[in-house]
């Protein structure tokens, strides 16, 4: 066993890896960026190496420079997560060049399942089953058109290179194609330098169902499946494992499918192949096709490990250190069900924009959690804006569900906004909780799922409670003996009277509600809320099922009049990746005026009216602040003057 690892990653996954390491007596080692000083996985760790600037491109993606590292600190290994370098091959051969050990598969495996058009192929020679259509080399928009009539429509374009649903088109009709081609093939000339695309019958009932494979570079064993259908514009939500409806004889099938798929390309590691599911008749043995393989370690394998009990991480470590397989297949068997959410940082009224802000109060429920943060810690513009994953496991699925439903309501996160509420909509969904679930439901239920729960009037009151600072029970005017009455900055009217010990009537907006601090909490009209509270500087987090946000405003702050009409500001810290318009240009409402590259997204910036461009106030490449103004339409005045 290797005596000391660098891990070439950050945040939960890096966290993830070095807990495993120090159970096995494995000494760790982090890089980081300037942006990720204080992070928790520069603090776990036994020793941690500064690689360069807050850009990956600066920092996680420089793969000399933690080459460097691990030469320097003595480490043995690199285990490189997800994302950033995990699936370079050149970066595996550069590794293995510096005498080092890569914790994972090889080069040539990677390469091999590189490209979905040539892993196609591969795996339709290795007789695994593919999806109907073209994965050829010929990129002639009328060779490809003819072969989108040939598969049948509707038909999905994708781009050979592609990843998370970039470069990804479905077309219903032959008159839709030209266009929906030209667009798939930009955009992932943009995401991946490769504007090449294949050709895929589009599956009318689709659930994304992967299989976990290891394997130690001859042959492999799987570890069961997950279900990855809830999936919101080609991302995932909520995993769990197994998948519902799963039949003996079909999970047979696809185990031995995804076994034939790692031995065909000699895997050595963690990895996880990839199937889509026609589950329109339920799931059949003969409906499920390779999508695609990704040789890593994936987001969600938590859910496999619980189902198992196999700790993934610690096979990685041992298969790369030269050991066998730790089990046949005969020896791993599934016990009970798991579920795993993501936890991010995000704006969901405003279309899942992703949120930067500092985490002033973090409480997870009773779940396992994997998580790169703590209170206190900033959510960064340069990387992912995941929190945590929520992890639960029970000897049922609805009771597993249950679990998560209940970990979520129990989950307190203060300082930015998130998806929590989403989630647990999504945990509490009927048809999701009946196991009916494909990659649409998401898309079909996403206003009932994004609609923003009216605050209790209970909650209200707690809010002004707290507001007021009496939340814990003491503070000024919190007397004993007099009904003191008076007002309380806050979003509406409101106001308070002690009228006893430890008792408060609470009145907003001509409501008043009964409030008793009792040695459990707060009771509100004799009813026990079990309410708990974050109270910042211009706002108060009320906790109780759900996390309840008011506006808390400084009498003696000045209003400041919000932005002009004409302006269009960034929503968060970026970079201006592109530039549509130039001063003096008429536009349209909604027309295109400039990307800003955020997150690993692409956000574009839309007229919110038509005009005139007055002035362009930013250029390409230019790093901007959130609030940044980037463009602004002559307004009336100076439309007339013109």
């Amino acid at each position: 066993m290797f005596r000391k690892i660098l891990i070439a990653n950050r945040g939960e996954i890096a966290c993830r890896v070095i807990d495993t390491a120090r159970r096995m007596g494995v000494a760790t080692v982090a890089v980081y960026s300037e942006a990720d000083a204080g992070a928790r996985h520069v603090a776990l760790a036994d020793e941690a190496v500064l690689i360069g600037g807050p850009a990956p491109r600066d920092s996680y993606l420089r793969g000399a420079a933690i080459i460097a590292a691990a030469r320097a600190t003595g480490a043995e290994a690199i285990h490189p997560g997800y994302g950033f370098l995990s699936e370079n091959p050149d970066f595996v051969d550069a590794v293995e060049a510096a005498g080092l050990v890569f914790i994972g598969p090889s080069g040539d495996a990677i390469r091999a399942m590189g490209l979905k058009d040539a892993a196609k192929a591969l795996m339709a020679q290795a007789g695994v089953p593919v999806v109907p259509g073209y994965h050829g080399a010929n990129q002639d928009p009328e060779h490809l058109a003819g072969a989108a009539e040939a598969v049948g429509y509707p038909v999905l374009i994708k781009a050979v290179a592609g990843g998370g649903g970039k470069g990804m088109r479905r077309v219903d009709r032959p008159a839709d194609f030209a266009a929906a081609l030209a667009s798939a093939q930009g955009e992932a000339l943009t995401a991946f330098g490769n504007p090449a695309v294949l050709i895929e019958k589009y599956v009318e009932k689709p659930r994304h169902i992967e299989v976990q494979v290891f394997g130690d570079g001859t042959s492999a064993v799987h570890l069961f499946e997950r279900d990855c259908s809830l999936q919101r514009r080609h991302q995932k939500v909520i995993e769990e494992a197994p998948a519902p409806g799963m039949t003996p004889a079909m999970r047979a099938a696809m185990g031995q499918a995804a076994v034939r798929a790692a031995e065909a390309i000699g895997y050595s590691g963690a990895g996880t192949i990839e199937f889509i599911v026609d589950a329109s008749e339920g799931l059949r043995e003969d409906r499920f096709w390779f999508m695609e393989m990704n040789t890593r370690l994936q987001v969600e394998h938590p859910v496999t490990e619980a189902i198992t009990g196999v700790d993934l991480v610690e096979w990685q470590l041992r298969v790369a250190a030269g050991e066998p397989l730790p089990r046949r297949q005969d020896e791993l068997t599934i016990t009970g069900h798991a579920f795993e959410a993501r936890l991010y940082a995000e704006d969901v009224p405003a279309g899942f924009l992703p949120a930067t802000g500092t985490l002033a109060h973090l409480n997870f429920g009773a779940a396992r959690i994997e998580t790169g943060v703590r209170a206190g810690d900033t959510i960064s513009p340069w990387y992912d804006p995941m929190i945590a994953k929520v992890v639960t496991h029970g000897p049922t699925r609805a009771v597993a569900l249950a679990q998560l439903a209940r970990a979520l309501e129990q989950t307190e996160v203060a300082g930015t906004v998130t998806n929590l509420g989403f989630l647990g909509a999504l945990a509490r969904h009927p048809g999701f909780a009946a196991g009916d679930v494909d990659t649409g439901l998401i898309g079909r239920e996403i206003d009932a799922l994004t609609a923003a729960a009216e605050p209790p009037a209970a909650a209200r009151a707690l809010a002004v409670i707290a507001a007021a600072g009496l939340a814990g029970g003491t503070g000024p005017g919190f007397s004993l003996w007099a009904p003191l009455t008076r007002a309380v900055p806050f979003e509406e009217p409101a106001s308070l009277a002690v009228t006893g010990p430890g008792r408060v009537a609470v009145t907003v907006a001509g409501t008043t509600q009964d409030c008793a601090l009792r040695a459990d909490g707060w009771w509100v009209e004799g009813a026990k809320t079990g309410a708990r509270f974050h109270v910042g500087a211009d706002e108060v987090t009320v906790f109780m099922g759900a996390a309840y946000r008011f506006a808390r405003p400084d009498p003696l702050a000045r209003r400041s009049e919000g932005p002009a009409s004409g302006l269009t500001l960034a929503p968060m810290p970026g970079l201006v990746k592109a530039v549509f318009v130039a001063a003096g240009q008429a536009v349209a409402e909604g027309d295109r005026l400039a990307v800003l590259e955020a997150m690993k997204m692409e956000h574009t910036m839309l007229a919110a009216r038509a005009g005139t461009v007055a002035e362009v106030l930013v250029d390409p490449g230019a790093q901007v602040e959130a609030g940044a103004a980037l463009i602004r339409l002559a307004d009336e005045t100076e439309e007339e003057a013109a």
